[in-house]
């Protein structure tokens, strides 16, 4: 009952989405088929719209979206035609997916390790320093950090490519520039909420009973320590899992994300629509997945639920 009540207030939030979407795209300058010195013909350029039926009412277009989305049909790509936006996305996306997991585990080991080393021995040098780096790595944005590990790892050591997709050591270096700033707000999130728990009556209690500390920390203080993390890990997990668009093009991944850059540059009205709501839709199922698992670990949440 608990996830179906999420799922039908979720239907609301992803039309708003989508709608918001539709109209705006349309009110930037430009179209889809403005070439600039090299403008078609006013006949072609007429035939073309009526091909794409973006001579019909705005109104009447957005219907038309809404009947062929409930179908499953995204239409073709104003860009790329004939490609039909789902295959494109079915092309792309994987890519994107499998680039957003090895950033999203990356992101966890390093930031939960540090985060939980940092919290049990706080204001020492192992706290100040995985702290710091922490600091340093939410700071500079990804767009740097790319071109530097390239430049480091690429060009500097020979160590790994320079981009690509087609070899597993192509993957090392977007992976890591992905998934650093996530790790470093899940190791500052993991120590903040792991120092809250250690001073708990809870804790002193499972101490005072004789558990080890090994398990005092994994069943308890890291079980309750992690709930801030997973309450950033909705969202997070949906940016990474669908890509950064710097990303992608700094190390030439052919992921959703170029789809997507290259869509708004060309007023690709289609794609642009595709694109938004498979983010969309991943946003608000991460964001599910967190509730339920947050109401797993809390039982106060549970109870609520």
């Amino acid at each position: 009952m608990f996830i179906l009540k999420r799922l039908a207030v979720s239907v609301p939030v992803l039309f708003i989405i989508v709608t918001g979407t539709f109209f705006f795209i349309r009110l930037a300058p430009g179209g889809p088929f403005d070439a600039g010195d090299k403008a078609m013909p006013p006949e072609a350029l007429a035939a073309i719209k009526a091909h794409f039926n973006l001579d019909a009412p705005l109104h009447i277009q957005y219907f038309d979206f809404l009947k062929d989305l409930a179908r499953g049909d995204l239409g073709p790509s104003l860009a790329q035609a004939p490609h039909r936006v789902d295959e494109l996305i079915a092309d792309s996306f994987p890519v994107s997916l499998e680039l957003g997991l090895y950033a999203l585990l990356i992101a966890l080991t390093i930031g939960l390790g540090a985060g939980a080393l940092a919290a049990l021995k706080p204001n020492t040098k192992a706290d100040h320093v995985p702290m710091g780096i922490a600091l340093f790595g939410i700071c500079i944005p990804n767009f740097v950090l790319g071109p530097l590990l390239v430049w480091v790892f690429a060009l500097q050591l020979s160590w790994l490519p320079v981009s690509g997709w087609d070899e597993a050591a192509d993957k090392v270096l977007p992976a890591i520039t992905l998934g650093a700033v996530y790790a470093a707000y899940i190791a500052r999130l993991t120590r903040s909420g792991m120092i809250e728990v250690l001073g708990q009556d809870f804790i002193r209690t499972a101490r005072a009973k004789g558990l080890s500390e090994s398990r005092v920390v994994l069943r308890h203080a890291l079980r309750g320590g992690v709930q801030p993390v997973v309450a950033y890990l909705g969202p997070a997990s949906a940016n990474m899992l669908t890509g950064s668009f710097v990303v992608e093009a700094i190390f030439n991944v052919p992921g959703l994300g170029s789809y997507f850059v290259d869509a708004a540059l060309n007023r690709d009205y289609t794609m642009i629509m595709g694109t938004v709501l498979v983010y969309a839709s991943l946003i608000i199922l991460f964001n599910l997945a967190v509730d339920v698992a947050q109401a797993w670990i809390d039982p106060r949440m549970r109870q609520r639920a």
